[in-house]
């Protein structure tokens, strides 16, 4: 192993500890489909930074980014359910991402390649995923109130838009980071299939996001070391490890039962 798959292997550690935390909350919150949609919103700007020749995750985060502000405002002045409005984003997006990014280029916005990270943008993707996780453990309590019941919310002082703005946000940080490891096509699945792991066999909220983080650091090294093994792209590898790893936990929750 070179040092190129340490790089790799430590990047993808803390992407997936970041979504898998993440994932906790969608799927407390119901948006599973939602964060598999939001994920494709980045591909214009992706494909304007290949385009014109600037970072491809600052053009994806830009336009996520945008995305998130005209969803949480569409939200508060329409009244219309937020997977409503992603879903409105998510389909334009991807239709201008496929029209704008290069034809060689967009198997990898698709499925992504981390392997090829260079060693600034992996310290990059990890102090970004440190700062996602920190902020989700810190709004963690306001934000499981807010998911509950937002006139509960109100009514013990917490900021119902402010939190729900901090939580898209981070929701855009971690599809972003998460496209370079699997890609548009897989992102929701990083999210999503950890979490549901964990849910399978946890008890309360905090074992349920722990076991959320494990799965992800599990799913990651198994499939970045396979995708190294067997030189493929390590995206659909990780996915396919997570699915592994949900089944096992489905099968665990059965025979407990």
């Amino acid at each position: 192993m070179d040092a190129q798959f340490y790089q790799s292997l430590i990047t993808a550690i803390f992407v997936s500890m970041s979504a898998g935390l993440l994932g906790s909350f969608v799927i407390l919150k119901r948006m599973a489909l939602v964060g598999d949609a939001l994920s494709h919103v980045a591909l214009p700007g992706m494909a304007l930074g290949l385009l014109f020749h600037f970072n491809p995750f600052i053009g994806g985060f830009l336009t996520l980014f945008a995305a998130i502000i005209g969803i949480w405002f569409l939200k508060y002045q329409t009244r219309l359910p937020i997977d409503t409005l992603v879903g409105i984003f998510f389909t334009a997006s991807l239709a201008l991402g496929i029209l704008l990014i290069p034809q060689q280029d967009l198997l990898e916005a698709m499925l992504g390649n981390i392997a090829v990270l260079s060693l600034s943008e992996s310290i990059i993707s990890i102090v970004l995923s440190i700062i996602l996780i920190t902020a989700l453990v810190a709004i963690r309590k306001k934000l499981i109130v807010n998911m509950l019941s937002e006139e509960l919310a109100q009514s013990i002082g917490i900021k119902n838009k402010k939190i729900e703005f901090v939580y898209l946000l981070i929701f855009a940080l971690a599809v972003a980071l998460g496209i370079k490891f699997v890609g548009a096509l897989l992102m929701g699945a990083l999210v999503i299939i950890p979490a549901a792991s964990a849910k399978n066999i946890s008890k309360s909220f905090n074992g349920f996001m722990i076991w959320s983080v494990i799965f992800g650091i599990i799913s990651a090294i198994l499939g970045t070391y396979v995708s190294y093994a067997l030189k493929v792209s390590p995206g659909p590898i990780f996915i396919i490890s997570a699915t592994i790893i949900f089944i096992i936990s489905f099968l665990f929750k059965k025979l407990r039962s």
